[in-house]
């Protein structure tokens, strides 16, 4: 059963090693930021570092492995039909808003969503790491190194299929972030199959 993330917000549920969750934008051009956490000890997380370093490539899409941060597989990608994602940019938040934006009366954001959904894990919001942000365009200047956020390449119905490689804790948000959703908000949806 498909369910739906409103936007602007995040959720948090349990997926056991050998299901799949099947991540959809269902309007186009949302982002989805992604985390995973071993349900068995919640010290071990989705390590963007060690991630992109077996890959050795800063784009990860279908037959990608995430990593968590002890070396360990957490997540496949089974099925990717956009292509573009990003690993290297943290959770949006109120200090983001407030840093990035220059708005006085910041709203929450994505690290912000993730904490609430996850503090009934015993998951601490210093604790949250960088995500997997699904569908999430970065562009990198190979001279200079900046990065520009570009609007999302996914369209409507658009999705990505991610295995999982342990039983895991997930939390996965609707992004709040303007920029990163070509300054328009849409609800994310998803489901989970079974292994």
């Amino acid at each position: 059963m498909i369910a739906r993330i409103p936007p602007r917000s995040g959720v948090a549920f349990e997926l056991p090693a050998g299901a799949s969750l099947k991540v959809i934008d269902p309007m186009g051009e949302q982002v989805a930021d992604l985390l995973a956490i071993n349900r068995s000890d919640i010290g071990e997380m989705l390590s963007s570092g060690r991630s992109i370093d077996y890959a050795s490539s800063l784009l990860l899409t279908t037959g990608s492995v995430l990593y968590s941060n002890r070396s360990r597989p957490m997540l496949t990608i089974m099925e990717d039909r956009v292509g573009r994602h990003d690993f290297l940019l943290t959770p949006c938040s109120m200090d983001t808003f407030r840093i990035l934006y220059d708005d006085p009366e910041p709203p929450h954001g994505c690290h912000e969503h993730l904490a609430q959904a996850l503090e009934p894990y015993g998951i601490a919001p210093d604790a949250i790491p960088v995500c997997f942000n699904v569908f999430m365009n970065v562009a990198m200047d190979g001279d200079t190194g900046r990065i520009d956020v570009k609007p999302p390449r996914s369209k409507a119905g658009d999705f990505t299929v991610f295995r999982a490689e342990m039983d895991l804790i997930v939390g996965l948000t609707a992004c709040s972030a303007g920029q990163s959703n070509n300054f328009a908000f849409k609800p994310i949806d998803y489901e989970i199959l079974g292994p």
